[in-house]
């Protein structure tokens, strides 16, 4: 685990091909974060929701950054992976339509998870 911390980590990803820096920056410090053996969960809002679709994350390219179907693959086998609700709502994405492993929930569960005993919820 990273430098022995007993922490867990939320990180809402907010953004998407609208503003591919800040996406990738979310993905990447979750990809991270389960590397270094850190419970993390990301939540994909906004524009970030079309990325629980199978194939989508492969079409996303920035210069000098990490492939984003590899960090969410990598997010998925070591944490776990969430799309709101309402985002899904909105773009008309259904439970079977997602990637095998994300789950679709609602801000409810985004604020327990964020307010969990030594929990840091990052925004990007």
């Amino acid at each position: 685990m990273l430098r022995g911390m007993a922490r867990s980590l939320v990180v809402k990803a907010t953004a998407g091909a609208d503003a591919p820096e800040r996406c990738s920056q979310a993905f990447t410090v979750a990809a991270t974060a389960v590397a270094g053996g850190v419970p993390t969960s990301l939540w994909l809002t906004g524009e970030s929701a079309w990325f629980a679709l199978p194939g989508r994350a492969a079409t996303f390219e920035l210069e000098h950054a990490a492939p984003l179907a590899d960090l969410l693959d990598s997010i998925l086998a070591g944490g776990t992976v969430t799309l709101c609700t309402q985002c899904a709502a909105r773009r008309g994405i259904g439970p079977g339509d997602v990637i095998p492993g994300i789950r679709i929930a609602g801000a409810a569960v985004f604020v327990e998870e964020a307010l969990q005993n030594d929990a840091q919820a990052l925004v990007y």
